[in-house]
């Protein structure tokens, strides 16, 4: 298979890729064309068909579509242009060359975190944590394979468990080395930090915004998750309720990356740095990946608001 991430400028190609969007366009001169984004395991590309002929058969968004292409580039950046297409048969592609899959074992890392869950001493945080990642079935099948982002980082399946463990790792590394900050409450805001992911994204194939993630966003839906399963356990402290809501609402640390609250508390503090440390590892490291046939510097990038380069 021509996977994205192996496609290169002038090549042509015949292929089968999943259309993950797709928007009828105008040009300056008033003609109509197609602009896709289309996927698989490695990524996504910019495609479009200039051309709306007899070789463009009907298709729609989250099809799979077998297009015949040529690679160019536009912007620095590879892109498809299209000179057939038409939707893929059964038996023409295997689906899971279409989803990013995470290069862990999920659950190899699931009995990971659910080690890290049973050190949590705690009686009231402990159950909290075991009504979610030990007694509710439907919720740990879905945390397992949802990702923890539409794009940027942990983009892909089983995203938001790795991400959610090496998040609880670093916190677990801080709670045991600064004496002053309560390591069961900054372990179980770390384990509990992105769950509302799993509404506020739709699953593969779409992995997009819902409506009640675009509505309320992950930090909020997942402090309300929280909080309404706290109610299920009799006589849970309100101030540890509050402090553990607190922390899962302000983990993005400052107003204008979207938390409501900032860090207040000394463990709402190590949640932010950690949640944003892995993040941006994450980030670059994709970086990394996409770039991984050059060296030296690879430019200005968005994220880090740096030029990046590549370690000799």
């Amino acid at each position: 298979m021509n996977y994205i991430n192996e496609l290169r400028e002038g090549e042509m190609i015949s292929e089968v890729y999943l259309c993950k969007s797709k928007v009828t366009a105008t040009t300056k001169a008033g003609k109509n064309y197609y602009s896709m984004q289309l996927q698989d395991k490695t990524g996504i590309i910019d495609a479009k068909v200039w051309e709306l002929n007899n070789g463009i058969s009907h298709f729609e968004a989250m099809n799979y579509i077998k297009v015949d292409a040529q690679v160019t580039s536009f912007n620095n950046a590879l892109q498809l242009n299209v000179k057939r297409v038409r939707v893929a048969d059964e038996g023409e592609y295997d689906p899971t060359d279409y989803m990013p899959c995470s290069e862990k074992d999920v659950e190899g890392m699931y009995k990971e975190l659910l080690g890290i869950i049973d050190t949590v001493s705690s009686t009231y945080l402990n159950q909290l944590l075991k009504k979610f990642f030990v007694e509710d079935t439907k919720f740990i099948s879905r945390f397992k394979t949802h990702s923890a982002a539409k794009s940027v980082h942990h983009g892909f399946i089983g995203g938001l468990l790795e991400h959610t463990l090496s998040v609880a790792k670093i916190c677990v590394y801080i709670g045991e080395n600064y004496p002053a900050v309560n390591r069961d409450l900054l372990v179980t805001s770390a384990i509990f930090h992105d769950i509302g992911k799993i509404d506020e994204l739709s699953t593969f194939p779409e992995n997009d915004y819902t409506d009640e993630g675009q509505l309320l966003g992950h930090i909020v839906m997942g402090a309300m998750m929280v909080g309404d399963k706290m109610k299920e356990i009799e006589g849970f402290p309100t101030v540890l309720g509050n402090e553990l809501k607190h922390c899962i609402l302000s983990h993005h640390g400052e107003l204008e990356f979207g938390s409501p609250k900032k860090p207040s508390l000394i463990e709402a503090v190590a949640l932010a740095h950690a949640d944003n440390m892995d993040a941006k590892l994450q980030t670059f490291k994709e970086v990394l990946e996409d770039n991984k046939d050059k060296s030296g510097w690879l430019g200005y990038n968005k994220m880090f608001e740096a030029n990046v380069r590549i370690t000799e």
